[in-house]
C-alpha cells in the first residue's frame, strides 16, 4: 500500500479521497489553489501544498505544478479525482517518469479513450454497438457532405471532449455551418484540440452508464448500471442505480460486453462506459470516462463496494477483492446534485454560506466540502453537495430523498434545492419515464404553468 497520496483536486471529491486514505492508513497531501487554502480538504489532509492562484488554468490544470507538488512532498501516488487533469495522459506519463503511481488507467489507455473517434473504433471492434457517426471531419464543407448519411438531427461533438463542451445539436442542414464553427471553437478552447465528428442524435433516448473495476492481474468486473437521463445541457442533475425497468438479463448481457471491452484495451482501475438507450431498449456506446465519476456513491450504496478505496488498492498493485459473481444489487439509490445556482436561470451563485444544515437519518448520505461561513468561489464548478438516498426499492429511496432535501438548509446563496423537490414530485419521474429530454420538457411545462 502507498505511504502518501497527493490529492490533485478540490471540493467534495478531494475530501472523499482524503477520507478513503484515512481508512486505508495512508497519509495525504492536498494540492490546493490559493482560493482553497482554508477549505475542508486542506484542513483534514495530513499536509497541504499550494499549486497556484485561484483560476484553475494556473493551479488545478497546471500539470507541472501538480507533478512538482508530488515530488517535493514525497508522495508516492497521485489521485486526480474527476475533472481537471483526471483524464490527461501527460499527467500519467509525468507520474511514471518520476516514479510516482497515477491512480487511474495507463497513459496509452487515456490517450485512446480521450480521442472519441479512436475510442469509438476500439469499442466497435470489441463488440459494443455504436451510434451512427463519422470519423473526424476537417471543415464545415466536409461536415455538410457527411451529414446526410448520419441523418438529422445530429450532434457535432469534440473528439477530445467531455461534459457537454464542444458539442452542438443540429436539427437542420442550414444550422450546420454555425454549429460546426461553434463546436470547433469551444473544443479548441476547452481541450486544445479543435477536431470534431458527427454523430446521430437519438432524441428521447435514455443515458445509462456501467461502472467497471479492473485490476492489473486481468480481472474485470462491472458493478451494474446508473440511470443519468435527468440532465440539462449534457450536465447530469439526478442519477440513480439501478436504472428503472432494466431487466436482470439485459444488465448481465451489456455488463458482460462492457467488461470484455475494457479487457480488450487493457483497462486498469475504475471507469465508466456510457450508453444511449433508444425507445426499443437498444444500447449504443457513447464514450468511456476513465476516472471516478461524480455519481459513484450510488453504486457504492447498492453494491457495498467502495469505489475510491478500490481505485487506490488497484493502483498499489492489489488484486480485486470482488468477483463478478459476488456483485449483488441491494435496493435502490438516488443522487441529487445540489448546485450553487439560481433555480430558474441556472446562473451561478457564488458567495458566503451564512448557515448550512445537512440532512441525515436512515439511508441518507451527503458528500460536500461546504460548511457555514464557507465561501463558494466564482472560479469553479457550482456543485455544492451530493445528497444520496438509499432504500429497499425506488419508492423508498425517492421518499427518503424528498425528506432529506426538505430538511436541508443553505442560507446566503441560491441553490437548486427547489428544482429537485419539484422533479421528485413529477408523475413521469415517479413512474420512471425518463429520457435525456425529460428535464427540458419538465422546465418548459413549468414555465407554461407559471
Amino acid at each position: 500500500m502507498f505511504r502518501k497520496i497527493l490529492v490533485a483536486n478540490r471540493g467534495e471529491i478531494a475530501l472523499r479521497v482524503v477520507a478513503a486514505c484515512r481508512e486505508l492508513g495512508v497519509r495525504t497531501v492536498v494540492a490546493h489553489s490559493q482560493a482553497d487554502r482554508d477549505g475542508l480538504p486542506a484542513r483534514f489532509a495530513d499536509e497541504t501544498v499550494c499549486i497556484g492562484p485561484a483560476p484553475s488554468r494556473h493551479s488545478y490544470l497546471n500539470r507541472l505544478a501538480v507533478l512538482a507538488a508530488a515530488e517535493t512532498t514525497g508522495a508516492d501516488a497521485v489521485h486526480p479525482g474527476y475533472g481537471f487533469l483526471s483524464e490527461r495522459a501527460d499527467l500519467a506519463e509525468g507520474c511514471a517518469a518520476a516514479g510516482i503511481a497515477f491512480i487511474g488507467p495507463s497513459p496509452e489507455v487515456l490517450r485512446l479513450l480521450g480521442d472519441k473517434a479512436r475510442a469509438r473504433q476500439a469499442m466497435g471492434a470489441a463488440g459494443l454497438p455504436l451510434v451512427p457517426g463519422t470519423e473526424p471531419v476537417e471543415d464545415a464543407a466536409a461536415a455538410a457532405r457527411a451529414a446526410p448519411e448520419v441523418g438529422y438531427p445530429l450532434l457535432v461533438k469534440a473528439v477530445g471532449g467531455g461534459g457537454g463542451r464542444g458539442m452542438r445539436l443540429v436539427e437542420a442542414p442550414d444550422r450546420l455551418p454555425e454549429a460546426f464553427r461553434a463546436a470547433v471553437s469551444e473544443a479548441d478552447a476547452a481541450f486544445g484540440d479543435p477536431r470534431v465528428y458527427l454523430e446521430r442524435y437519438l432524441g428521447g433516448a435514455r443515458h445509462v452508464e456501467f461502472q467497471v473495476l479492473a485490476d492489473g492481474q486481468g480481472r474485470t468486473v462491472h458493478l451494474g448500471e446508473r440511470e443519468c437521463s435527468v440532465q440539462r445541457r449534457q450536465q447530469k442533475v439526478i442519477e440513480e442505480a439501478p436504472a428503472p425497468g432494466l431487466e436482470t438479463d439485459v444488465r448481465e448481457r451489456v455488463g458482460g460486453l462492457v467488461a470484455a471491452a475494457a479487457r480488450s484495451v487493457g483497462y486498469v482501475n475504475a471507469g465508466t462506459f456510457e450508453f444511449l438507450v433508444d425507445g426499443d431498449g437498444r444500447f449504443y456506446f457513447m464514450e468511456v470516462n476513465p476516472r471516478v465519476q461524480v455519481e459513484h456513491g450510488i453504486t457504492e450504496a447498492v453494491t457495498g463496494v467502495d469505489v475510491v478505496k478500490t481505485q487506490i488498492r488497484i493502483a498499489a498493485g492489489e488484486p480485486l477483492a470482488v468477483a463478478q459473481d459476488d456483485v449483488r444489487l441491494d435496493g435502490h439509490a438516488v443522487e441529487c446534485r445540489v448546485n450553487a445556482e439560481h433555480p430558474e436561470t441556472f446562473t451561478p451563485s457564488p458567495g458566503a454560506i451564512r448557515a448550512l444544515v445537512l440532512p441525515g437519518g436512515p439511508g441518507v448520505r451527503v458528500e460536500t466540502a461546504a460548511h457555514a461561513d464557507h465561501m463558494v468561489s466564482p472560479f469553479y464548478d457550482s456543485l455544492l453537495a451530493k445528497v444520496i438516498a438509499h432504500g429497499r426499492d425506488r419508492a423508498e429511496a425517492v421518499a427518503r430523498m424528498r425528506r432529506a432535501l426538505g430538511m436541508m438548509v443553505v442560507d446566503g446563496i441560491d441553490t437548486n434545492l427547489a428544482l429537485h423537490l419539484r422533479i421528485l414530485d413529477d408523475p413521469d419521474f415517479l413512474a420512471g419515464r425518463l429520457s435525456t429530454a425529460f428535464l427540458d420538457r419538465f422546465l418548459a411545462d413549468g414555465a407554461t404553468a407559471a
